[in-house]
């Protein structure tokens, strides 16, 4: 029942977009709003819209569609499409920007919006801190009656998405391999396209959860203990690999040819592997990714940079020092050649190129990887006292090499710990990473308690 002056609970307004629990924060008004504000932003132009598979994106879009349109936008409509795809949709039609319609993976009852530059990029810290303040003004251009926009449903819009990546790749040497590969879309908006852009690449698909509806079979983050189903269908098929994406598939996790959950962080890692190993360049990670990426570059010859956390700071350490390769280390790989955002695509491709141009399996090749263990936690804690966790923290490993800026990082030859702020909540997250589970998490058990005293909870 609607309550005059209800607080709202769940929704979360930032620089990258929006997210928000439907009905309880997330409303047609505030969405139509959101989309008028965006419209205002790109005067007018040509918008792309994407959605995931989620029940509510239907009741989402036609909010969204009400602010472009009343602001007079050409809104090219991709219908169920991945994000990544809708990132390479604004560079190749030459958007003013474009709008994705998801809460990535988070549950069900969310869903969001991620905005987009013409380039398809995520947008930068100055871009978002404007268009939020655009937002909150509620200075939005309405058009009149004869200039309000369009909208135009796109034909085959992954086409292009697919073109870029079979440009990435031998695409004649995977098809001679007839993979077989086991996917699980989850009922995200994955199942739209990644079947048929497997078997374009030969592999012989056996798909779960192959329809976009949002009715999730597990929950949705592609973590080990959410991916057992799919551990079991590769060994019972016999499969060579396993990919699990999540629902707006930017991120992927990988499975090895014996069922074995290889995780997130090392889907970056074998991408950078292959890449790095063809063709040299910068590589850029955030400050929390597995340091087997910086052995990779050292291996490979190739500089190595890390930037703050969060995808927008990626990409723009990424321009900065034209690199050829970058991500995170949650299963999200951005290839700059495709579109500067993150892509399971392109991370699919990048593994399965890495197989057809070697004899070794999933398992072999992640297995001469560099090894090591990341442990998180998170301390509750008010956002003005994480200066004092940070301090605390760095006199307590006085051995170790400091970076701040993005909380504190400290680095030994072969482990580091990492505490900040979290973006969203009143919680520091603390994050360490050592050659053995035992050592990586007496590490992070060691931070939580030095950080505990500092703030006093």
């Amino acid at each position: 029942m609607f309550q005059k002056g209800r607080r709202v609970t769940q929704r979360i307004l930032s620089i990258s977009g929006l997210r928000g629990v439907i009905g309880d924060g997330l409303d047609p008004e505030y969405v139509t709003r959101f989309a008028a504000a965006f419209g205002t932003l790109a005067d007018g132009g040509t918008v792309v819209l994407a959605r995931d598979g989620r029940g509510s994106g239907v009741m989402v879009r036609h909010a969204v569609l009400s602010g472009l349109m009343a602001t007079g936008c050409r809104v090219l409509d991709a219908g169920i499409a991945t994000t990544p795809t809708c990132g390479v949709l604004c560079s190749e039609h030459n958007a003013a920007g474009g709008l994705q319609i998801t809460a990535s993976h988070n549950p069900s009852e969310w869903n969001g919006l991620k905005p987009f530059s013409p380039e398809g990029s995520v947008f930068n810290r100055e871009v978002g801190e404007q268009f939020v303040a655009l937002l909150e003004s509620g200075r939005f251009n309405y058009r009149p009656w004869d200039q309000v926009g369009t909208v135009e449903a796109l034909d085959e819009p992954a086409a292009p998405h697919f073109a870029r990546v079979f440009k990435l790749v031998d695409a004649e040497a995977i098809r001679r391999r007839q993979f077989k590969v086991v996917l699980d879309c989850n009922h995200g908006s994955g199942a739209v396209a990644t079947p048929r852009l497997l078997e374009e690449l030969g592999c012989d698909v056996h798909v779960l959860g192959d329809v976009p509806d949002g009715d999730f079979d597990h929950t949705p983050e592609p973590l080990e203990q959410n991916l057992t189903g799919l551990c079991a269908a590769v060994r019972e098929r016999g499969a060579d690999v396993g990919f699990a994406q999540d629902p707006d598939a930017d991120r992927l996790a990988i499975v090895d040819e014996n069922g074995r959950f290889i995780g997130e962080e090392l889907t970056l890692a074998l991408c950078a592997d292959f890449v790095l190993g063809n063709r040299k360049g910068p590589f850029v990670v955030n400050g929390s990714t597995s340091r087997v990426t910086a052995d990779l570059a050292e291996k490979h010859g190739c500089a190595f940079h890390r930037s703050h956390v969060g995808e927008a700071n990626v990409v723009s350490l990424m321009k900065e020092v034209n690199a050829v390769l970058g991500g995170e280390g949650n299963g999200g790989v951005i290839e700059p050649r495709v579109g500067f955002v993150r892509d399971s695509f392109v991370s699919m491709a990048y593994v399965l190129a890495g197989l057809a141009s070697s004899e070794r399996t999933v398992g072999d090749w992640a297995g001469s990887l560099p090894a090591y263990t990341i442990v998180k936690d998170k301390l509750t804690c008010p956002r003005e006292r994480v200066d004092a966790a940070c301090e605390a923290l760095q006199a307590a490993y006085q051995d170790a090499t400091p970076t701040a800026g993005d909380g504190l990082r400290l680095d030994w030859p072969d482990r580091w710990v990492q505490v900040r702020a979290s973006n969203t909540e009143p919680i520091i997250r603390i994050i360490a990473e050592a050659p053995d589970a035992d050592s990586a998490q007496s590490l992070c058990a060691a931070a939580v308690a030095t950080a505990q005293q500092a703030v006093g909870v």
